[in-house]
């Protein structure tokens, strides 16, 4: 301790104790921040964590309703597909005329299917498209 106060001059006895409390006060205050801001970090890594899991929910159930939509259309597709490939036949079709003569414009009757299938296809589309965006607005 003389060490001391030979070094800084014989500064009074006060004067260290007024040092020592600055010193403690800044210490005490630094080490309650720093406290503070360990739980504040705490607390944020758990919000995120959470956050996080929910996340990873919302994505799941997403996943589930876009495969199942998919699924679904997939199916009516594939039912379009197969009735129109066949084509819509009218019952008197069985028969061909003896004599054949070049069509003068378009053959309606093959146009017909091509054009509803398409029509289908786009109706089958919108209405998978519907349903899924309608899924997925309640997925909270």
């Amino acid at each position: 301790m003389n060490f001391l106060l030979n070094i800084l001059g014989g500064i009074g006895g006060q004067t260290y104790i007024y040092i020592a409390l600055v010193f403690g006060s800044f210490s005490a205050g630094f080490y309650v921040e720093h406290l503070r801001f360990a739980d504040f970090k705490n607390q944020v890594e758990i919000v995120a964590k959470t956050q996080e899991a929910k996340n990873e929910s919302i994505v799941k159930q997403q996943d589930l309703v876009t495969k199942g939509i998919q699924n679904e259309y997939e199916t009516k597709l594939a039912a379009v597909h197969n009735f129109y490939a066949v084509g819509v036949r009218h019952p008197s079709s069985g028969s061909m005329s003896g004599i054949s003569a070049a069509p003068k414009g378009t053959d309606a009757e093959t146009a017909y299917p091509i054009l509803a299938g398409q029509c289908a296809e786009t109706t089958a589309q919108v209405e998978s498209l519907q349903e899924w965006i309608n899924a997925q607005i309640g997925i909270k």
